[in-house]
C-alpha cells in the first residue's frame, strides 16, 4: 500500500520531496498563507488553495489510517484478525471500504440470524452455503436441526433459520457491498414526487415529478430536492435496477449448480431486498448529499473569494443608507477611514413632503461633510430609496456625487452581535447597519470579516451544509484573502486581525489593546511587546503585517523580516537605495537584475528565485493593495426601473452571485437579472464558474423580461440572434 506522501504526490501531481514538505511544514504548526507565501522553494511554489486541499485530504488520510488501525485491533480481539484480512483492510481506500470490513465482526442488537444461531442452526447454513456437489436436498438437511428444545418445531423453521444466517453473511460480504455500491452510483435514479395530491404551487414544483440518474445528477437539485422532503412538500427517493442488483448478488455468491443452488439463490433475494438494498439506499443518498454539499460548499468559497477582494473605494467621505418602510431610513455618514461623522434617520417612503424633508436633510449631510460617495443596501424599500438617491443627486448637481447598491446581506447580522455592541455601544441596532454598509463600500475585506461568512449570501442552500465543513471551508478563503492582501497592524480591528496567520482572536485583541495604551506601532519588532505573541506566532504573522508608520521600508510591504537582508542585499547589488525604494525611483530594479543576473543574485542573497522575486514585486510597489488591479465597481448617478428595459438593450452590470445554472448581474434596476449557463458565453462550459467571478463587471443584453414575476432574463453571448 502506498504510503500517505506518496498517495498525495500521485492526487495532486506534485513529486513526493514537495509534499513531504508540505506534510512537514504543516505538522510543525505553520499556517497555511505563510507556507504559501515564505515557503516557496520548498513546495515548488504551490498556491495557497492547494496546499489547504491538500491538508485536508492529510487529515483523511490519516483518520483512514487511524480507523484502519482501530478496526483490526477490535477484529484481533475476537481472535479473528488474519493475515489476509489485515492486508484487505489495510488496502481499503475508503472508510466505507473499511467499514464493510469491519460489519461481520461489529456487535450487533438481535437479529433473526442471532437467534438462528441461538437455536444451533449455523452448521446447517455452513452446510447449505459451502454449496459442495454432495450437498443433500435443503429440506433433506433441515430435518437432522429439529429441536423443539431449542424452538426449532420443523424442518421447514430449521431451514428458514439457516436461510436468515445465510443472508447475513451475504449482506456482510464487503466486496459484494462495494459493487453494489459502485452498481447504484452508476445505474441508480433519485426520483421525487409531491408529498399531496393535489400539491400547492410552491418553489418545488419542478421536483413535483422529478427523476435524475445518481451518476449526473446536479447538485442543486439533490439540495432542493432534499429540502422539500424535510419540509414536507415532497418524497425522495432512489432507485437501483432489482433485477440487476439480485443477479450481482447471485453471480458473486452462487457457486457451480448443486442441490442448495436454488435456496442460496433465494437467499441472495432475501439478504438483498430486506438487509442490503435499505441501507445501499441510505448510503447513495449520503453520497449524493455530501457530494452535492462539497460542490455547493466549493462554489460558496468561489464566490465568496472575488466578493471579499472586491476594489475598495478608499479615502472618500461615505454616506451609507440602511433602507426601511415603517422604520425609515437610517443614515450613516463615516469619513475616509471609516470612522463615524454624523447619523440621521430619514423618511423617504413615507409621502411625498416626507422625501422632500428627506432630500434636504441628506443635502445638507452631504454639503457639510464632503460626501463623495453613496452606499445603498439592497434590502427592503431599497428600490424606493435609490429613486430618492437619484433625485437628491440631480437637485445638488455635484460632479463627482455618486451612489452603488451594496449587497447587505449580514449586516443586520453583524449590528445585532456583541461585536458591533462594543464598537457602537451608544448607536441603534439599525444605525449600526448604516455604518457597515458605508464601510463595505470603503474596504470590503475589513467589514465583511465581522460577519460569519454563510451569512453574506453567495451561495445555495448554505444553510442545508454541514456546518463543521462550512465553516473549515469559508474560514479558510477569509484567511487566505486577508493574507493576500495584507493588514494596517495600526487600523486594523481586532476582527480583521485574528485572521492574520498565526494569529487568534485574543492575541488580535491584545494587539488592538497594546495599541490603544502605547500609540500606534513603530515597527514590525514591536509586536513581540504584545502578550501572547511569541516568536511562533510572530514568524507566521510579521510578512502580513503592515506599519506604515515605520522607518524601515520594508516594515510596509510583504517581505518577510527574514529576508530582510536578503532584500538590502539585492538592492546594494543593483545599485539601488532604501530611500530610493521609499521614493518609489527604483524602475530600472528588474533590467540590472537581469544584467547581474538572477540565479547569481539569489544566490549571493541567499534565497531562491520564487522569493527573490517575490521581494522584487514588493520594492517595486511598497505598500501595494493587490485589489487595486481589480476593476473598480460601478458607481451610478441615475437609476432605470424594469419597465425600462427592452428586448436587445446592451447595459453594464456587476456579477453579484454566481450558482450552477448561472449567474445573476445587477443591472442597476433593482432586481437582478439572470444570465443562464447556455447564455454566458458562445462556446459550451460545465460550469458558469469557469468564466465570471462575483465582482465581475460585464456587458450583458437583455433577453426578456417579466415585470410581473420581476424576472429579467440577460445574455453575454455574441452571437445570439435578437427575438422578433
Amino acid at each position: 500500500m502506498p504510503n500517505v506522501v506518496q498517495i498525495l504526490a500521485e492526487e495532486f501531481h506534485k513529486s513526493e520531496e514537495h509534499v513531504k514538505n508540505i506534510v512537514s511544514l504543516l505538522d510543525e504548526g505553520n499556517t497555511v498563507p505563510f507556507i504559501a507565501r515564505y515557503r516557496k522553494e520548498m513546495h515548488g511554489a504551490t498556491d495557497d488553495q492547494t496546499i489547504r486541499s491538500l491538508s485536508e485530504r492529510l487529515e483523511y488520510l490519516r483518520g483512514l489510517e487511524a480507523r484502519r488501525t482501530e478496526v483490526k485491533r477490535a477484529i484481533e480481539g475476537q481472535g479473528k484478525l488474519t493475515e489476509e484480512l489485515s492486508a484487505r483492510i489495510d488496502g481499503a481506500a475508503t472508510l466505507a471500504e473499511v467499514e464493510d470490513l469491519y460489519r461481520p465482526y461489529k456487535q450487533k442488537r438481535r437479529t433473526r440470524a442471532t437467534i438462528a444461531r441461538e437455536k444451533g442452526l449455523e452448521p446447517l447454513a455452513d452446510l447449505l452455503f459451502a454449496q459442495q456437489p454432495d450437498v443433500p436436498l435443503p429440506l433433506a438437511a433441515a430435518r437432522d436441526y429439529i429441536d423443539p428444545e431449542k424452538g426449532v418445531e420443523s424442518a421447514e423453521e430449521a431451514l428458514a433459520g439457516a436461510g436468515d444466517i445465510i443472508a447475513e453473511r451475504i449482506s456482510e460480504d464487503a466486496a459484494l457491498r462495494k459493487s453494489l455500491r459502485e452498481f447504484a452510483m452508476a445505474h441508480g435514479v433519485l426520483r421525487s414526487s409531491a408529498a399531496k395530491k393535489d400539491p400547492e404551487d410552491t418553489v418545488y414544483r419542478n421536483y413535483y415529478d422529478f427523476s435524475a440518474p445518481v451518476s449526473s445528477v446536479a447538485g442543486h437539485q439533490v439540495l432542493a430536492a432534499f429540502r422539500g422532503e424535510r419540509e414536507e412538500i415532497l418524497r425522495v427517493g432512489v432507485e437501483i435496477p432489482h433485477e440487476y442488483a439480485v443477479a450481482l448478488a447471485v453471480r458473486r455468491m452462487v457457486g457451480k449448480p448443486c442441490a442448495a443452488t436454488s435456496f442460496v439463490r433465494a437467499c441472495c433475494e432475501d439478504a438483498y431486498d430486506r438487509l442490503i438494498e435499505p441501507s445501499l439506499e441510505r448510503e447513495v443518498r449520503a453520497a449524493l448529499f455530501e457530494r452535492a454539499s462539497e460542490g455547493a460548499i466549493g462554489q460558496f468559497a468561489l464566490n465568496l473569494r472575488p466578493l471579499l477582494m472586491q476594489p475598495p473605494v478608499k479615502g472618500f467621505v461615505t454616506m451609507g443608507l440602511d433602507p426601511g418602510y415603517r422604520m425609515g431610513c437610517k443614515v450613516a455618514v463615516v469619513d475616509g477611514t471609516g470612522k463615524v461623522l454624523d447619523t440621521a434617520v430619514v423618511y423617504p417612503t413615507h409621502g411625498e413632503r416626507q422625501k422632500r424633508e428627506c432630500i434636504g436633510k441628506l443635502s445638507d449631510l452631504i454639503k457639510r461633510h464632503g460626501v463623495k460617495h453613496i452606499a445603498i443596501g439592497n434590502g427592503t424599500a431599497s428600490r424606493e430609496t435609490e429613486r430618492m438617491t437619484v433625485e437628491l443627486i440631480s437637485s445638488l448637481r455635484l460632479p463627482d456625487l455618486s451612489y452603488i447598491i451594496v449587497n447587505e446581506a449580514g449586516a443586520s447580522v453583524y449590528s445585532a452581535s456583541p461585536l458591533a455592541a462594543r464598537e457602537f455601544p451608544d448607536f441603534d441596532v439599525n444605525l449600526r447597519s448604516a455604518v457597515s454598509i458605508a464601510r463595505r463600500l470603503q474596504d470590503p475585506l475589513a467589514e465583511l470579516v465581522k460577519i460569519e461568512p454563510k451569512s453574506i449570501g453567495v451561495g445555495q442552500y448554505q444553510h442545508d451544509m454541514p456546518e463543521k465543513r462550512l465553516s473549515q471551508a469559508l474560514g479558510g478563503v477569509v484567511e487566505d484573502c486577508v493574507n493576500a492582501v495584507g493588514v494596517d497592524v495600526n487600523t486594523a480591528s481586532a476582527p480583521l486581525l485574528s485572521h492574520v496567520a498565526g494569529l487568534n482572536a485574543s492575541v488580535a485583541e491584545n494587539i488592538v489593546k497594546y495599541r490603544e495604551e502605547n500609540g500606534p506601532f513603530r515597527s514590525r519588532r514591536a509586536l513581540r511587546k504584545v502578550k501572547g505573541l511569541g516568536d511562533k506566532a510572530f514568524e507566521q504573522c510579521a510578512g502580513f503585517l503592515r506599519v506604515p508608520e515605520s522607518e524601515e521600508v520594508l516594515d510596509n510591504t510583504a517581505v518577510h523580516p527574514e529576508s530582510y537582508g536578503a532584500a538590502e542585499k539585492l538592492l546594494a547589488l543593483c545599485g539601488y537605495t532604501m530611500s530610493e525604494v521609499r521614493a518609489g525611483k527604483i524602475g530600472h530594479l528588474r533590467e540590472r537584475l537581469h544584467d547581474y543576473g538572477d540565479e547569481r543574485a539569489a544566490k549571493e542573497c541567499g534565497v531562491g528565485l520564487p522569493t527573490l522575486y517575490d521581494v522584487i514585486g514588493e520594492l517595486m510597489k511598497p505598500g501595494r493593495d493587490p485589489r487595486d488591479e481589480l476593476p473598480a465597481p460601478v458607481l451610478r448617478t441615475d437609476v432605470l426601473e424594469i419597465k425600462d428595459l427592452k428586448r436587445g438593450m446592451e447595459l453594464r452590470g456587476t456579477v453579484r452571485n454566481v450558482i450552477d445554472f448561472g449567474a445573476f448581474v445587477d443591472i442597476g434596476v433593482h432586481q437582478d437579472g439572470l444570465v443562464h449557463i447556455s447564455e454566458i458565453g458562445d462556446r459550451y462550459i460545465r460550469h458558469p464558474s469557469e468564466v465570471l467571478s462575483v465582482g465581475d463587471v460585464v456587458t450583458v443584453r437583455v433577453l426578456d423580461v417579466d415585470e410581473r414575476r420581476g424576472r429579467i432574463s440577460l445574455t453575454m453571448r455574441k452571437d445570439r440572434p435578437e427575438k422578433k
